[in-house]
């Protein structure tokens, strides 16, 4: 048996919630903040939006403030007001386009807790929207405020802090509707408890929500819930070098859980990119489904697709991140059905990578046929 850590020895996680990991700046941010701030928050909007895109020589710091978030200056912006507002934030967007990072670094930057968090899923139920009970506790002492268990929701509605609703839109119409009360009246009722049986929302308090546009018809919100969101629409990236810079900055997040500091040749950064930006292209031209990958082809594919092929080149290859070992990565992660996927890859891969090798050679070489190679494994 693993022995216990002692309480004063710091604690490991695989994944440190945006407020543990930037910490620091976050402290820094706010021994700095002299503007106003809305309801109890840790920081002002102006340092808000600091954070999470990065500080320029204008904010005149003593330190630089790297972003973390990439994107229009407007869709950040447009959140943190509707934030200090009186209604909720719904962040919409394909698979990939950042929503939950987002979410996440806001959270982190206005309430210092980014993990009250409520996953949409089709099995999603009320409870977990406002409380539910410790069944043990109630049959042996009766219903009462010491056996019921608060939800994220109702967490943060107590502490006056930020509450996030991943996918809301894979939630069934019943369950979606539980919020109409929450964001509208910002209380929850107790009808089980006699006497004090209303938990009111605190200054402070909010709801990030995400859904992913491709779920729109699965469980559309009702008007009634539609009124109390401002939307927020989290585009595609298609400028190369943004994408590059987003694709760079998680890979190297992700990585430094393993303990790497991988640098990745340009060369192979701009063929995963253009090659993603060609897929999409062809996706977009393709007449049915029929021709189309089952993949989003998002940024944040891009990213798992680059880490896969870093941490496979450091485990089993030469340390060195190589065309072939990229091309493999690709087309397995993004092969999700065979035999439909291999063959579309495959006709993309005639059809447009072998130009790109004959006519720009050098790194393409490699990635054409190390594409290939995978593609037959897995025919």
């Amino acid at each position: 048996m693993a022995a216990k850590k002692k309480k004063s020895e710091s604690v490991e996680m695989l994944r440190a919630p945006a407020e543990v990991k930037f910490a620091e700046e976050l402290a820094y941010l706010e021994s700095i903040d002299d503007g106003a701030k809305p309801f109890s928050w840790r920081l002002s909007p102006k340092m808000v939006r600091i954070f999470v895109l990065g500080s320029q020589p204008s904010d005149k710091l003593d330190r630089d403030i790297p972003q973390k978030w990439f994107g229009d200056t407007t869709y950040v912006e447009r959140s943190i007001v509707t934030l200090a507002s009186d209604r909720g934030l719904l962040l919409i967007g394909d698979p990939g386009t950042g929503k939950s990072w987002l979410a996440e670094l806001l959270s982190a930057a206005i309430c210092s807790n980014s993990t009250y968090v409520v996953q949409g899923t089709a099995g999603t139920t009320e409870d977990q929207i406002k409380y539910s009970w410790n069944v043990a506790m109630v049959i042996a002492q009766g219903q009462s405020l010491d056996a019921l268990i608060s939800s994220p929701i109702m967490t943060a509605m107590q502490l006056g802090a930020l509450a996030r609703f991943e996918e809301l839109t894979r939630c069934t119409s019943d369950v979606q509707d539980a919020l109409i009360s929450i964001l509208s009246e910002k209380y929850i009722s107790i009808p089980e408890l006699s006497g004090d049986n209303i938990v009111h929302a605190q200054p402070g308090f909010n709801i990030i929500a995400t859904a992913n546009s491709r779920d729109r018809g699965v469980n559309d919100l009702s008007s009634a819930l539609k009124r109390r969101f401002n939307f927020v629409t989290i585009p595609i990236v298609t400028n190369a070098k943004q994408e590059k810079e987003i694709v760079m900055f998680r890979t190297k997040d992700l990585l430094e859980r393993n303990n790497f500091n991988v640098e990745v040749p340009p060369a192979l950064l701009d063929i995963l990119v253009q090659t993603f930006a060609d897929l999409r292209a062809s996706q977009n031209s393709s007449q049915g489904e029929d021709g189309k990958l089952e993949s989003a082809l998002s940024t944040a594919e891009q990213i798992g697709v680059l880490e896969d092929a870093i941490l496979h080149s450091q485990f089993f290859g030469s340390q060195e991140l190589e065309a072939g070992e990229l091309a493999s990565s690709l087309v397995t992660s993004l092969a999700r059905r065979s035999p439909e996927d291999v063959s579309i890859l495959n006709k993309f891969w005639h059809a447009v990578v072998d130009k790109h090798a004959k006519a720009d050679k050098g790194e393409w070489k490699g990635f054409a046929e190390g594409g290939k190679k995978a593609m037959r494994v897995l025919k």
